[in-house]
């Protein structure tokens, strides 16, 4: 990454801001779900979900979803 913000593009500014916000709100607030427990059957599907998506799958797209839900 660029070691000026003069040098930096867009995107590695964007990434830092990012990074930045976020540690700051974990900070201040804490994570909410430190110490929780995942039942099992989510725990099987997110492991599901990850190998289909390393395959190469994708769910639906974020525009489909909308108008499923009638946002757009």
């Amino acid at each position: 990454m660029a070691s000026s913000v003069v040098r930096m593009t867009k995107a590695e500014l964007e990434e830092i801001i990012e990074k930045s916000v976020e540690h700051k709100l974990l900070e201040i607030l804490g994570d909410a779900d430190e110490g929780a427990e995942i039942r099992q059957a989510l725990k099987e599907r997110l492991i599901r979900q990850g190998k289909r998506v390393a395959a190469g799958e994708r769910g639906r797209s974020l525009g489909e979803v909308a108008r499923k839900l009638h946002l757009h």
